[in-house]
């Protein structure tokens, strides 16, 4: 039970964007703008942490946030082809380009905190 309960919590600190140190800072600054890029605080608020370790750290994370793409364009074309067989390919082409541009800038946000994560200095 206890484990279960660690892996839960490790999730929501994933998607709530939280430091992996204090789990009370966030990664990112808090912004509401939608199309400007993520901008990554230097250190934790709260604990100080540092975030940014050295140049090309984060190459690593661009494999997730493809993986992550590449799962949502999957699943959401197999949502359409089967949960809407006479919709044309076309249609259904321009849907998962449609979803996997909405979703980037949280698979951007996403797989740089997984991977501070994963890889904790």
């Amino acid at each position: 039970m206890k484990s279960t309960n660690k892996k839960v919590n490790f999730i929501l600190d994933v998607y709530n964007e939280k430091c992996p140190k204090c789990r009370k800072g966030y990664v990112f600054k808090q912004d509401v703008r939608v199309l400007n890029l993520p901008v990554m605080n230097d250190a934790c608020d709260k604990c100080n942490y540092h975030f940014e370790r050295e140049p090309g750290y984060f190459i690593g994370a661009m494999y997730i946030s493809y993986g992550f793409a590449v799962l949502q364009g999957v699943l959401t074309f197999l949502i359409l082809n089967y949960g809407f067989p006479l919709l044309e390919t076309i249609y259904k082409t321009i849907i998962v380009v449609l979803v996997i541009t909405i979703l980037g800038r949280k698979n951007y946000k996403l797989s740089r905190v997984l991977y501070i994560h994963i890889f904790p200095w």
